[in-house]
């Protein structure tokens, strides 16, 4: 059986997935087969495994730090919140539901079985298992039922390593209180204490760290200080998503590629434009106003979880109206992922209540002459494809080779009898004026004969990808303006990322960024970054003695 080690924070965001990959690749790197496991996830980033079942997005990052092939027993469950009271729920890869936060509740006791075997699968394949919580132990409202924290620990032998968070404040007291509110048993199921994000001299931090292990009784393992180490978010906490990360100024606008990513309520997959941030000469930022949108050299709209009640919220906040504007004065293009594919199409139907009301029907931005009727059958697969040669978007890279993953719900074709014009809703400016504008019907559409067999026949709009199984993925604008795919990765494929953007520098009149390491080699470098650091400051010695011991004294 293998030796197992547990991460659990004092709070979301403390830095668990961050330490848990460290320990991942630390572990590789010293020799041992090692795995990294969260019983329970609650994420909307999420990642296909080579058998099509999907997993949380931090759970494949760490078996990449590890060097193994994710699966679905390092994640069995995964929650991904479709509302404030609601989650899609991933049992072992598979959609079980949609369930309110009450109904899981009082059902996940049941899945401690299951979470019993997949952990035990890993054990029997793994020399050292690096065990991830959620949230926080001291949340005692939900120690009773505990499937993800202490609960898991005891289940696993797991002795724990608390980390807290610095940089917010106030971790002595987080440590403290965290410690305190557990039971005896469970306080004594830690093992280490470790302080996340530090800035500054250490010195000034070490009467705290003596006093903090006096009052605990448990060692400081070790202080990791602030170090940008770059790895895929788990979800929206991220940073990069917060307003004015890496923030332009003027000159830098001139200088550089400006690529807008709409910041959906329910964004999903994100870590899809990871490589565009990347790129030399690249500012990616995302946006959530009309304000901060400016005139970007390129706009995406990203996947999402509820994509009928995002594309209400983007017509509300008077993004939408901006978006189009922007498109159909021909001069910035717009790349639509999975969720935002779906919302550039004519129209989306629910009738089976997947996202909300059964019969719920919405109208499209009305840029690609498709439709996305709902179901409840989820697509979980990975793809290979072929770039169309008529591709305007990516023009260059016709007949090569691409890769990516779908996770979708809902299935999008062609538009039958869509004519075009004749929507009349409205939507708010947003902008505090109390004024109108029309919305996405009151721009000419692509499409107007709606055929639904060769749409290129009549209007120029066409499928861009070829997929190996047969089947066409996505559509094109006849201009190449428009383009919308369900591939996440489509920006790893990384000749054709250089491509667009090699073709957007020259049309902004700038000299386009040096081609840098790949993909994989940027991962592989970030890991190893990842380790040494983590190495040089905690004490590794008392780590695997800790790893050594497990639950005994």
């Amino acid at each position: 059986m293998a030796k197992t080690i547990m991460i659990q924070g004092t709070m979301s965001n403390s830095g668990k997935s961050f330490l848990t990959a460290a320990l991942c690749r630390i572990f590789r790197q010293d020799g041992y087969r090692v795995a990294p496991f969260k019983s329970q996830n609650m994420a909307l980033n999420s990642y296909i495994t080579r058998d099509g079942l999907e997993i949380g997005r931090a759970q494949a990052m760490q078996a990449e730090a590890a060097g193994t092939e994710p699966t679905a027993d390092m994640n069995p469950i995964l929650l991904k919140p479709t509302s404030q009271m609601g989650s899609q729920v991933i049992v072992r890869g598979e959609v079980a539901g949609s369930w309110k936060a009450m109904d899981y509740y009082r059902r996940k006791q049941q899945f401690i079985p299951l979470i019993r075997e997949s952990f035990a699968r890993l054990a029997d394949q793994y020399d050292i298992i690096v065990l991830e919580g959620a949230g926080s132990p001291a949340e005692i409202n939900l120690r009773d039922h505990d499937i993800v924290n202490m609960g898991m620990a005891r289940l696993a032998g797991a002795p724990v390593l608390l980390v807290g968070d610095i940089d917010r404040g106030g971790v002595f007291a987080s440590l403290y209180g965290t410690v305190a509110l557990l039971e005896p048993e469970e306080r004594a199921m830690i093992r280490g204490l470790v302080i996340n994000k530090f800035r500054g001299d250490p010195e000034i931090l070490r009467p705290g760290l003596k006093m903090i292990e006096e009052r605990l009784g448990i060692p400081v393992t070790g202080v990791i200080p602030m170090e940008q180490v770059d790895l895929d978010d788990e979800d929206s906490l991220s940073r990069r998503l917060e307003p004015g990360h890496g923030v332009m100024g003027a000159a830098e606008h001139e200088r550089m590629l400006d690529v807008a990513v709409i910041r959906l309520p329910h964004i999903s997959n994100f870590t899809d434009f990871n490589v565009l941030e990347r790129k030399e000469g690249v500012f990616l930022h995302y946006v959530k106003s009309p304000g901060e949108l400016g005139r970007p050299d390129l706009l995406i709209l990203p996947g999402t979880k509820n994509t009928m009640e995002d594309l209400r919220w983007l017509r509300e906040s008077g993004l939408e109206p901006r978006i189009l504007r922007l498109v159909r004065e021909g001069q910035v293009p717009l790349v639509g992922i999975c969720g935002g594919y779906q919302m550039l199409g004519q129209e989306l139907v629910d009738p089976e209540g997947v996202e909300g009301p059964a019969g719920n029907r919405i109208n499209g931005m009305g840029l690609l002459p498709v439709r996305t009727v709902f179901t409840g059958q989820k697509t979980r697969t990975r793809a290979r494809g072929v770039l169309e040669p008529d591709s305007r978007m990516f023009a260059g890279c016709g007949g090569r080779q691409l890769e990516g993953y779908e996770i979708h719900m809902g299935i999008t074709e062609p538009a039958k009898n869509r004519i075009g014009t004749g929507r009349t809703s409205q939507v708010s400016l947003g902008d505090g004026s109390g004024r109108e504008a029309l919305a996405a019907a009151d721009f000419p559409v692509i499409c107007r004969d709606g055929r639904s067999a060769d749409c290129k026949d009549s209007c120029g709009a066409f499928p861009p990808i070829r997929l190996a199984d047969g089947r066409a993925d996505g559509f094109e604008s006849a201009d190449g303006l428009v383009f919308g795919s369900y591939l996440h990765g489509l920006f790893d494929n990384e000749w054709l990322t250089d491509r667009l953007l090699e073709r957007l520098a020259r049309k902004k009149g700038i000299r386009p960024g040096k081609h840098l390491e790949s993909v994989k080699e940027y991962k592989e470098r970030q890991y190893d970054k990842l380790a040494a650091l983590v190495r040089r400051s905690l004490d590794m010695e008392q780590v695997y003695r800790i790893l050594e011991q497990g639950l005994g004294k």
